[in-house]
């Protein structure tokens, strides 16, 4: 605070009073956006655009406060019942946006992409068009289950944090993971009591995995009877222990292709349409250099090949470098890209697809070294992204953003950035 400058005033709010709030929007996360009596932004979980509501004080900070939804007073024009039974009942945070309809799911990410450019990237640009899911339930490929206190797993509620309800049946997730689910709950015995987390998924190429998270030294002695019950009920799966920094094992069930925590898109349809618009976005292909960042498993790369470019792929995880198909024209480099990149060949072309933390320094100052004519920037959090984006401006101009509906029924969105060489 600067010499000689009063703090602050700022208004004693009674947590338990009742306060009736207009949610205006919604915000990065889920919750909705609405402005306390004294005129300071109130975030509300579980509220929509419109809505007229009632809310008590959860956090009170001098720049903002946080709210809890007591009732609806009058419900804005997009709210909708939630059909998963966990999401109102358990308060299920795994699912942020289940009471809007889609269209006010979809133009919430549109907002969350376009607010990110504009507050974190400077830029001076419109919200972005969106493509919309092919199916907004049962997409989901992978799930990951945390052990409860009470023995059982489940997720994890919104509310209180570290939570965990026992899980009955997820609608975002395939059938197929939820078929395997059904199997395994009745039968805790097959399950290692030391795990502390179970993930269940469907690759790629159809093979099912079951993998058991922070178990003991004794290992999974009953790998084998897991694999044996999910075969006798007509499911064959791979059985993993996830023990060591390296990834996970296979202790039992039929060999994979695929590693089983081998990064690939959760939603398979929409991952495939993300990463052909993104290789169209590059522009002409033949004879030229790609770097192929944060690779996955080769998936992107696969695209780049088949339109003649030369491709670097560049993967830290091990196990997903092990799972890509050998492939003419592609080259693997195992490690961190801050690392592994500058070391590479000067490319024509980029695409990269970081976590969610984005691209490291090393990373951003490389690219602004080679000075390709274009990257593609593949990112699943508007905010890292928009960071990054601003990093690159000296070097790069943004053309093109569209953001994808990956991710239904949740606040999460993928976007695809477009910039070229200034």
């Amino acid at each position: 605070m600067a010499p000689g400058r009063p703090p602050r005033s700022v208004a004693v709010t009674d947590p338990q009073a009742e306060t009736a709030v207009t949610i205006e929007r919604i915000a990065a996360g889920g919750d909705g956006v609405g402005r306390w009596p004294d005129g300071r932004v109130v975030f509300v979980p579980r509220t929509a655009p419109g809505d007229r509501v009632v809310v008590t004080l959860a956090l009170d900070r001098p720049r903002y406060l946080k709210g809890e939804l007591q009732r609806v007073v009058e419900p804005g024009p997009h709210r909708v019942t939630p059909s998963c039974a966990h999401y109102d009942d358990d308060q299920c945070g795994g699912c942020q946006l289940q009471h809007l309809d889609e269209s006010a799911q979809q133009a919430a990410k549109r907002t969350i992409v376009g607010d990110a450019l504009r507050r974190l990237a400077g830029l001076d640009v419109a919200d972005p068009p969106i493509e919309g899911a092919d199916e907004p339930w049962g997409y989901r490929r992978k799930i990951t289950l945390s052990r409860a206190e009470t023995g059982g797993f489940g997720f994890h509620r919104r509310q209180p944090l570290g939570s965990v309800f026992p899980l009955d049946h997820c609608r975002i997730a395939a059938p197929s993971l939820m078929e395997m689910w059904q199997v395994l709950r009745a039968h805790p015995e097959v399950i290692p009591r030391r795990a502390d987390r179970l993930s269940l998924r469907e690759d790629g190429t159809g093979g099912r995995h079951v993998v058991a998270h922070g178990v003991a030294p004794d290992g999974w002695p009953q790998s084998g009877a897991c694999a044996a019950l999910l075969e006798s009920a007509g499911i064959e799966a791979s059985i993993w222990l996830a023990d060591s920094p390296d990834g996970a094992r296979r202790v039992a069930g039929p060999e994979a292709r695929v590693a089983g925590l081998a990064f690939e898109q959760i939603n398979p349809a929409m991952g495939a349409r993300v990463r052909r618009d993104a290789v169209a976005r590059l522009g002409s292909l033949a004879g030229r250099h790609v770097w192929d960042l944060y690779a996955g498993i080769g998936e992107t790369a696969s695209l780049l090949v088949e339109a003649g470019a030369a491709v670097s792929c560049v993967e830290l995880a091990g196990d997903a470098v092990r799972s890509a198909p050998e492939q003419a024209g592609v080259r693997w480099f195992e490690g961190p890209a801050e690392t592994v990149v500058p070391g590479l060949d000067p490319p024509d072309l980029v695409i990269t697809n970081p976590p969610r933390t984005g691209m490291g320094k090393a990373v951003i100052e490389a690219l602004l070294a080679a000075a390709p004519e274009r990257i593609v920037y593949l990112s699943c959090d508007p905010a890292t992204m928009a960071r990054d984006i601003k990093r690159l401006a000296g070097g790069f101009v943004v053309t093109e953003v569209t953001a994808y509906d990956l991710f239904p029924q949740t606040a999460h969105v993928e976007a695809v950035t477009l910039l070229e060489r200034r």
